[in-house]
């Protein structure tokens, strides 16, 4: 298979896998995450600003992040709280074999925007999301929980000037992903010569 078909297949198969999806108890070896993550700081980023910034959960750390992620949504929810939500953010981590935060630490080179920071990161997202399916691996980002609350940046090691973009739970395949459907290119896409 030529390099552009695998690409290709590896491009067009990538999806989300769920933790309800995973292996329960079944671990991803380190050196397999260490890898994912070597591929995600190969992302393009503008004037080489290296803006992320990853927080890697694993065996008792994912109790700590389970315990800190539910505690700050109880303590800040207010009339908002639902125990289903805090339920959920005490048991998903714990259906993961890994769990890497997402940060974007703001550049200090002048005259780059923060969106180009944002997007460097997104860009390093994709690279971790195709390195987990090239290993067969299964994975999702969630933004929901404690991504945009404030007091969750300094666990995280940011800044107020940082960001938290979301965390991204890898683990073994147990449940495959549906088959997923796109709008043809020809849709979303306009051609001029």
């Amino acid at each position: 298979m030529k390099n552009s078909d695998f690409f290709n297949q590896l491009a067009r198969n990538r999806r989300s896998v769920f933790p309800d999806q995973f292996i329960p108890g079944k671990k991803v070896d380190d050196n397999i995450i260490k890898e994912i993550l070597t591929n995600a700081t190969w992302a393009p980023d503008h004037g080489k600003s290296d803006p992320w910034r990853f927080t890697v959960f694993a065996d008792e750390g994912l109790k700590k992040f389970a315990y800190f992620q539910s505690e700050l949504y109880k303590m800040e929810a207010g009339d908002s709280f639902k125990e289903a939500t805090y339920i959920k953010l005490q048991q998903n981590p714990l259906k993961a074999s890994h769990i890497i935060s997402i940060g974007m630490k703001r550049t200090t080179i002048k005259n780059i925007p923060e969106i180009e920071d944002i997007i460097a990161v997104g860009c390093a997202i994709q690279n971790i999301y195709l390195s987990v399916t090239a290993y067969g691996l299964g994975g999702y980002l969630t933004t929901g929980g404690i991504t945009y609350q404030e007091k969750a940046k300094s666990f995280f090691g940011l800044d107020d000037e940082d960001r938290l973009l979301g965390f991204f739970y890898i683990g073994h395949i147990g449940i495959p992903p549906a088959k997923a459907i796109r709008i043809p290119l020809d849709e979303r896409m306009s051609w001029i010569n």
